[in-house]
C-alpha cells in the first residue's frame, strides 16, 4: 500500500505473484477499516511517512501483519522515472512477496511514547524559532551601524531595547514581544519534560548521572530507543543513531566517508550537544573528555568536529550500558587487576 495524504493505492497479489485486486482508498481511519477490514489477515507493506504510524497500528488491530519499509532501501521506487502511486504500491507488494527482509522494516514506537516525544520536538522547534528571531533583531541593529552586546537568550529581551537605535525600535518591538512569548512557552515545555522524566520515565535518572546529560538528552534517548533490550551490543546504538562512518568498499578501494546520519536526527543532535559540553571548559575531567581531547590534538582537518562526534558515539554506548544495567556512573574506568596480585603500596 502506497500511503498518500488524501488517497492511498493498494495492490493485492496471490501466491503466484499475480495481481488479484488494485484500487484506491481514502487515507482515513474509516476508509482503511472499511476496505481492509473485509480481508482475512494478510501481510501488508507500507513506506515510512506521516501517516504510517497510525495506519500501521490500525491495520495491526484489524489482524494484519504490517511491515513498515525504510524508504532509503527502496530506491527502485522513489528514483523510478515512471513513478506513480499505483505502480509504487505494486512494487511494494512484489518486494514483500520476494523477501520481506529487503524492506528493512521500521518499528514505530507506541502511541503514548510518540506523544511524549512530540513534546521534545515542539520545544526544539520553538528554540530554533527563537534563535531566528534573535538573529533577526541583531541583524537589523547591525544594519543601522550599531551592535548589540552578547548576553544570554533569557536576558535578551530585557537588555536589547536599551542598546537599540531609536530609528529601529518601533520596527523590532513586535519581534521582541514574540521572543518573550516563545521563551515563556519553552519554559512551560521544560517543566513538562522534567515532569515526564520523574513520573513516566524514571529510568532517565540513571542516564542523568553523566555530566552534560540533562532531562532533554535523557528523555529523548529513552523515547527513541524505547527499550535497551532491542540492541544486543551497545555499539549497535551508535550505528542505529547514524554516528558511524558510511562504507563504500569495493575491491581494494575503501575510502573514509562521513557518518551515515541515519536514524533520529534530534537525539543525535542532543548527544552532540552533550559531547560538546564534555569537551568544553565546564566539562569535568573523565575518560570521555580525555578520549576526545586526544583525538582533537591529533590535528588535521576538522579534528575538533571528529572528536565531538566520537565522544557523542561513545556517550550513546555508555548511556545504553547504564540503562541496561542500572550501574552507578564511574567517570574513570577502574583498572582490572589479576587475581592474587595485591595493588602497589
Amino acid at each position: 500500500m502506497d500511503l498518500g495524504d488524501r488517497y492511498s493505492y493498494y495492490c493485492v497479489l496471490d501466491g503466484d505473484g499475480q495481481v488479484v485486486e488494485e484500487g484506491r482508498v481514502g487515507t482515513t481511519r474509516e476508509g482503511l477499516r472499511r476496505q481492509l477490514g473485509k480481508w482475512p489477515g494478510v501481510r501488508i507493506a507500507l513506506e515510512v511517512g506521516t501517516h504510517s504510524p497510525w495506519a500501521s497500528r490500525l491495520l495491526g488491530e484489524l489482524g494484519h501483519e504490517v511491515l513498515v519499509a525504510d524508504p532509503r532501501r527502496l530506491r527502485m521506487i522513489y528514483q523510478s522515472r515512471s513513478k506513480q502511486d499505483r505502480l509504487d504500491a505494486r512494487s511494494l507488494a512484489r518486494v514483500l512477496r520476494m523477501d520481506a527482509a529487503l524492506l528493512s522494516g521500521v518499528e514505530h514506537r507506541p502511541e503514548r511514547m510518540a506523544q511524549d516525544l512530540s513534546v521534545l520536538r515542539a520545544r526544539d522547534l520553538l528554540v530554533r524559532t527563537r534563535t531566528k528571531l534573535v538573529n533577526h533583531v541583531r541583524g537589523g541593529v547591525k544594519a543601522t551601524g550599531s551592535r548589540l552586546r552578547r548576553c544570554s537568550t533569557r536576558r535578551f529581551v530585557e537588555e536589547a531595547p536599551e542598546q537599540m537605535p531609536a530609528v529601529i525600535q518601533e520596527a523590532l518591538k513586535p519581534v521582541l514581544s514574540a521572543i518573550e512569548a516563545v521563551s515563556e512557552q519553552i519554559h512551560r515545555l521544560d517543566l513538562r519534560v522534567e515532569e515526564l522524566c520523574q513520573k513516566s520515565y524514571p529510568e532517565t535518572t540513571v542516564l542523568r548521572q553523566v555530566p552534560g546529560v540533562g532531562p532533554k538528552v535523557a528523555l529523548s534517548y529513552v523515547l527513541v530507543l524505547q527499550n535497551p533490550g532491542r540492541f544486543g551490543k551497545g555499539r549497535a546504538v551508535g550505528a542505529y543513531l547514524g554516528m558511524v562512518p558510511a562504507r563504500r568498499q569495493s575491491g581494494e578501494s575503501d575510502p573514509q566517508l562521513r557518518i551515515t546520519k541515519e536514524g533520529d536526527g534530534y537525539v543525535r543532535r542532543m548527544l552532540v550537544q552533550a559531547a560538546q559540553y564534555q569537551l568544553g571548559p565546564f566539562g569535568p575531567d573523565c575518560d570521555l573528555k580525555r578520549f576526545g581531547k586526544r583525538l582533537a590534538e591529533r590535528g588535521g582537518k576538522n579534528a575538533r568536529k571528529r572528536a565531538v562526534v566520537a565522544v557523542a558515539r561513545k556517550l550513546a554506548v555508555l548511556l545504553h550500558r547504564l540503562w541496561r544495567t542500572g550501574e552507578v556512573y564511574e567517570p574513570f574506568r577502574q583498572p582490572v587487576r589479576s587475581p592474587g596480585i595485591a595493588p602497589a603500596a
